[in-house]
């Protein structure tokens, strides 16, 4: 390790924040170099994204897939569930900044044509009675999968209920898997 590291300061501060909202002031540090202000607001926006990141750990760990709790003795094991248990919590943070619809992703950012159909196929009986309990997404979007997986969690679907989480999420997705290996086993013939 080198003794010293030299450091950039970069100074954000919110000159008109909303009324009764405490103005933004972060004091950032990095080694980049920042020659201008385009490299300036680089910085402040890689900064930015630090809730996502700390949500992709969150998933990962404690409050989701419980990665730490692995007792793999290799190294190199080790590196392979982390890739996977990325893989699986990125979806999930997928389906968490799809939910509200904002977004217009398609739903094969996240899922194969075979998963879409099974979710198409789960949807119908997702549905509520009422127009309140009803998937208002547009069919194959994101945020129409992210529905239907909160349902499979234990979300109610009412608009009016809080938005479906992370963990929500991760037990619906659990569910929808199993139910996605359950279809690919259907046609399959047993002697």
């Amino acid at each position: 390790m080198p003794k010293s590291v030299s450091l950039n300061f970069v100074d954000v501060v919110e000159l008109s924040p909303p009324a009764g909202v405490e103005p933004v002031h972060w004091r950032l540090l990095t080694t980049h170099e920042v020659g201008d202000a385009a490299t300036a607001w680089q910085i402040v926006d890689w900064y930015s994204r630090r809730r996502t990141i700390e949500q992709l750990f969150r998933l990962m760990k404690t409050h989701g897939l419980r990665l730490e709790d692995s007792q793999l003795a290799s190294a190199d094991v080790l590196i392979k569930l982390a890739a996977i248990a990325t893989k699986a919590a990125v979806v999930i943070l997928q389906l968490v900044q799809a939910r509200d619809g904002q977004g217009g992703e398609p739903a094969g950012n996240a899922f194969s044509p075979s998963e879409i159909a099974v979710l198409d196929s789960l949807d119908a009986s997702y549905q509520g009675r009422t127009v309140l309990q009803s998937n208002p997404h547009p069919r194959q979007s994101l945020a129409w999968a992210a529905w239907t997986i909160a349902r499979l969690g234990g979300w109610d679907g009412y608009p009016s209920s809080k938005p479906p989480g992370p963990i929500t999420l991760r037990h619906g997705l659990e569910y929808f898997r199993a139910i996605v290996k359950g279809c690919a086993l259907r046609d399959v013939c047993m002697p």
